[in-house]
């Protein structure tokens, strides 16, 4: 719960001020010292209070009332901090003085009365009889596995629809899927989507999604992403050039496009002129709520009403949910399973997010017959029995956001920053997490691993959806349902956690300087320029979250607006703003903790950038191919990731005293230069990614002391000489490196023998050339571990390999590699996925008569 976060948020920022601000504070220590005490006290009431599952108007109050006074307290002591740092040392004394006053006064007012409100919650809760579960006496808890295909029955469905997509029609047919939420329209069409013979039959498929923050613009470059990756050009277009363009590359060849939750007629309207309805090879089909769509947009074949799940398909969905595998239900929960399945009354978005909760009880409850009990009280909830089954989520959904543990409400609820329909990268959220101070330090695992764990205990209650695995079935992109996203907005802004900016269409209120006053998460759907043209200033605002899916030019005058309003931001996600230059004012932001920054033309970042002591993440987007680093690595202490697609060049030295280094956690990408000294001072770094002339440092390789990197990017710079002479020795690369990606070496196929000694390598990918020549023989007991390996543009026309080789590989992708003519027979057989596009027939005839799943990126070579 968000009170419970801000107040481990203050601790931990009081305790970091003791000890590393030891000479700002030297007058003001003892009130501090004092401070911290009332703090821990506080946290522990509040834990004491966490669990509880119910809680009344006066119990939310005095939440609310917690965390304001906490907000409070926070914005004292960085305003302090921050002056203190512009003052000389003589000046700072004097002040000292003053912020003792300051924090004593806050002690003996806001924060006694604060904590005499705790002990009163607790006590209000105590009678009220709403203790936390005593009786959870710890089930031998196994983890279940994600299960991404929540696909359950309906298979007469889905073969009526792949029927539709098979049959020839005079011109392009346009397939409505139409069903209330919930239904799991958007599941199943995805299924279909990705079905083998769906892959063969439409080399493309495009998959875009609407939502009802509808822009028509994005929603055809999202389409020509497909075809070409000039970004900038297609911003430049009109709507009507966009169009024509869409048309032109849809007309040519078979294809499927997706229009995921269209919710207005005019909607389809507005890019219903792209579409090539003379292209009798092409598909379009569509998922909406509404009939009235459903009927506009149909042109040859009729709506299809999805149907809700039968009674067997509910009990069959409500087990795998729960048990992770059918036959697995105890006797004793088999009738009263029934009975709670059959009240879901089939809508599988009911089912999956009431058997996270089910799920829940059965692993936390020792005996089947105290689980019995619990599920009984859940069959008797009258909420079940609502006809308005968009209530029935939303109240299912509040059933399960009460049980969760005080760790993970805070991360459950911010899921409703991001607009509906939005691919969630998982790294990005568990960053923010962090960032955000929902992640707290346990003394034995890292922020980034606790951050894991929370994400996977939402998508194990089905409170966040899985939408993209990688090979090595780890999430990177979820979804967020839109029954979830409204709760988790409506419960945020009840608890204050954020306020969510809509466009003024969706009938939002605007702003005013008054709102301000209480906001510490802003989170912008708007228009950008009209939301600073306001002129709003917010010193509590801590996040600026713009996550809008179409980038936004701000007006010259705009640009500082955000440095100038939000003077104690801590976030800045504002990927989707275009800034023409580095923006100046930034260093300013002395408590930025996390920043995004869209700045396409910059190639340096600036010395003052070393001022920002708070900062764990930067993420800058540049077209720029080098990046000079003036500002000193070595300073920033809590810098954990650097991210950026240019070359990073360390202008600064490392010099004796400095302290950082030893937090980094991810830095991609380095220039080959600079490799040496950050592998002597980053020395717990996990990813490294190195792009430029890697002829230098492959002579010389300073990677085999990094025992904590475990992934690894090296990238020959396109302007560098091609051909590599070799690659390091093996025991010149991390000694646990897993995953590896060359790009561009042009290395000869012999080379690979370094690689296949690598002794825990897991994943390669071999990128643009990253070898050539027209053989690769592989060595006896070459690659003991590899599961993973990706060839993407390759002249490789004879791949062989001993049975020895490549013993646990279970997943290929082969992408532009027109020349080769086989897989060998023994890495064919192990093989469980096959990746392929741009490759010869002869590859996959012989995969079709084994047990691989095949997935056709693009056309067959005869």
């Amino acid at each position: 719960m968000a009170d419970h976060a801000a107040v481990t948020f203050l601790l931990e920022q009081v305790t970091e001020v003791i000890r590393g601000y030891a000479d700002l504070i030297s007058s003001a220590d003892k009130e501090f010292k004092k401070l911290k005490e009332d703090v821990e006290e506080l946290k522990g009431i509040l834990k004491d209070t966490s669990s509880t599952s119910t809680e009344d108007k006066t119990v939310r109050l005095i939440k609310n009332q917690i965390r304001d006074v906490v907000y409070e307290v926070e914005d004292a002591i960085d305003t302090w901090l921050t002056e203190s740092k512009a003052k000389n040392r003589l000046m700072r004394g004097a002040a000292g003085l003053t912020f003792a006053k300051k924090v004593k006064s806050l002690r003996e007012g806001q924060v006694k009365e604060m904590l005499q409100k705790a002990n009163d919650m607790k006590t209000a809760l105590k009678s009220a009889g709403t203790t936390k579960e005593a009786e959870v006496l710890e089930r031998r808890k196994e983890d279940l596995p994600i299960r991404i295909d929540k696909v359950v029955g309906l298979k007469d469905e889905e073969e009526k629809i792949k029927g539709y997509l098979g049959t020839n029609q005079p011109e392009l047919d346009v397939i409505p899927v139409i069903g209330m939420p919930g239904l799991g329209k958007t599941t199943l069409t995805w299924k279909i989507f990705n079905d083998e013979k769906i892959c063969f039959d439409f080399p493309i498929r495009i998959w875009v999604h609407f939502s009802q923050r509808f822009n028509s613009t994005e929603v055809l470059i999202q389409i020509m992403k497909h075809f070409t990756s000039q970004m900038e050009e297609l911003h430049s277009m009109s709507l009507r050039e966009l169009c024509d363009k869409v048309h032109a590359c849809l007309s040519r060849d078979k294809f499927l496009l997706v229009v995921d939750d269209v919710w207005k007629t005019e909607h389809w309207d507005a890019i219903k002129a792209a579409l090539p309805y003379e292209n009798s090879n092409g598909k379009v089909m569509i998922t909406s709520r509404e009939m009235t769509v459903g009927r506009h947009v149909k042109n040859i074949t009729e709506p299809h009403a999805q149907r809700p799940l039968n009674r067997e398909e509910s009990w069959e969905l409500l087990q795998l949910e729960v048990f992770g595998r059918l036959g697995s239900c105890p006797d004793a929960l088999q009738g009263i399973g029934n009975v709670i399945a059959e009240k879901c009354r089939g809508v599988p978005m009911t089912i999956v997010v009431l058997g996270g909760v089910l799920k829940d009880q059965y692993l936390s409850l020792k005996a089947d017959a105290l689980v019995r009990e619990k599920w009984e009280e859940v069959a008797k909830n009258e909420n079940l029995a609502l006809d308005d089954q968009k209530k029935v989520i939303v109240d299912i959904v509040s059933l399960s956001y009460h049980r969760l543990t005080e760790r993970l409400r805070d991360c459950f609820l911010y899921l409703g920053v991001f607009p509906a329909g939005y691919p969630v990268q998982t790294l990005t959220l568990m960053r923010l997490w962090i960032a955000e101070g929902f992640i707290q330090p346990d003394g034995k695992r890292s922020l980034e691993k606790i951050a894991e764990e929370n994400l996977n205990d939402l998508i194990s209650k089905n409170l966040l959806m899985v939408q993209k695995t990688n090979a090595m079935r780890e999430v990177k992109v979820c979804r967020v349902h839109d029954v979830i996203r409204m709760f988790c907005a409506d419960e945020a802004e009840k608890q204050n956690l954020f306020t969510d900016v809509k466009p003024q269409e969706e009938n939002s209120t605007p702003l005013k300087a008054s709102d301000m006053e209480t906001i510490h998460r802003l989170c912008l759907h708007s228009d950008l320029d009209k939301f600073f043209s306001a002129k709003l200033k917010g010193q509590h605002v801590r996040s600026f979250l713009c996550f809008r899916k179409d980038d936004t030019d701000l007006k010259p005058e705009n640009v500082s607006a955000i440095y100038e309003s939000f003077l104690n931001l801590r976030i800045l996600q504002s990927k989707s703003i275009k800034f023409k230059k580095f923006p100046p004012k930034l260093i300013k932001l002395n408590h930025l903790r996390y920043i995004v920054l869209c700045v396409p033309e910059v190639d340096t970042l600036p010395d003052q950038i070393s001022q920002l002591w708070n900062l764990q993440t930067i993420i800058v987007h540049t077209n720029s191919e080098y990046l000079t680093m003036k500002a000193s690595l070595w300073k920033m202490i809590r810098l954990r990731h650097i991210k950026t697609k240019a070359a990073i060049v360390l202008e600064k030295k490392y010099v004796e005293g400095d302290q950082a280094g030893e937090n980094l956690q991810t830095l991609n990408r380095l220039s080959p230069e600079s490799v040496k000294e950050v592998s002597e001072r980053a020395v717990y770094l996990k990813t490294l990614g190195v792009r430029g002339k890697l002829a230098p440092l492959f002579n010389d390789m300073p990677l085999g002391n990094m025992k904590h990197l475990e992934k690894l990017k090296l990238y020959q710079a396109a302007a560098s000489e091609n051909r590599l002479p070799r690659l390091p020795d093996s025991n010149r690369f991390p000694p646990n490196l897993k995953r590896l990606t060359l790009s561009k070496t042009f290395l000869e196929w012999k080379h690979m023998s370094t690689l296949a000694n690598i002794p825990d390598l897991e994943v390669l990918k071999l990128k643009d050339n990253a070898f050539t020549g027209i053989q690769w023989d592989v060595p006896n007991n070459g690659f003991p571990k590899l599961q993973v390996l990706h060839i993407l543009n390759s002249d490789l026309v004879i791949w062989t390999a001993s049975e020895s080789a490549f013993l646990i590989l279970r997943h290929l992708e082969l992408k532009n590699c027109e020349n080769l003519s086989a897989i060998p027979e023994g890495i064919l057989r192990r093989l469980e996925n096959l990746d392929i596009g741009h490759v010869r027939k002869s590859i996959t005839d012989p995969a079709k008569h084994l047990a691989v799943q095949i997935k056709l990126g693009a056309d067959l070579i005869a």
